[in-house]
């Protein structure tokens, strides 16, 4: 069992911790809040509501997306 605050076990699956793809890859806090959601969803005990979280973020980022364009 990973620290709860430090390597909490939902974000630890597999070869990879969370914070360190979001980070190399330079997602924004937005894009990384979406990629934080889909990673966990089958892994915290809540999977649909974290399936509709990462979707109200990317509803935002496409709004976002589509004011810039």
């Amino acid at each position: 069992m990973g620290d709860p605050v430090a390597q909490p076990d939902h974000y630890t699956k597999g070869q990879l911790e969370l914070k360190w793809v979001i980070a190399d890859q330079g997602f924004n806090w937005m894009a990384g809040n979406i990629i934080k959601y889909i990673w966990r969803y089958r892994h915290k005990g809540t999977p649909l509501q974290d399936l509709l979280k990462a979707r109200e973020y990317l509803n935002m980022l496409i709004e976002l997306e589509e004011e810039r364009a």
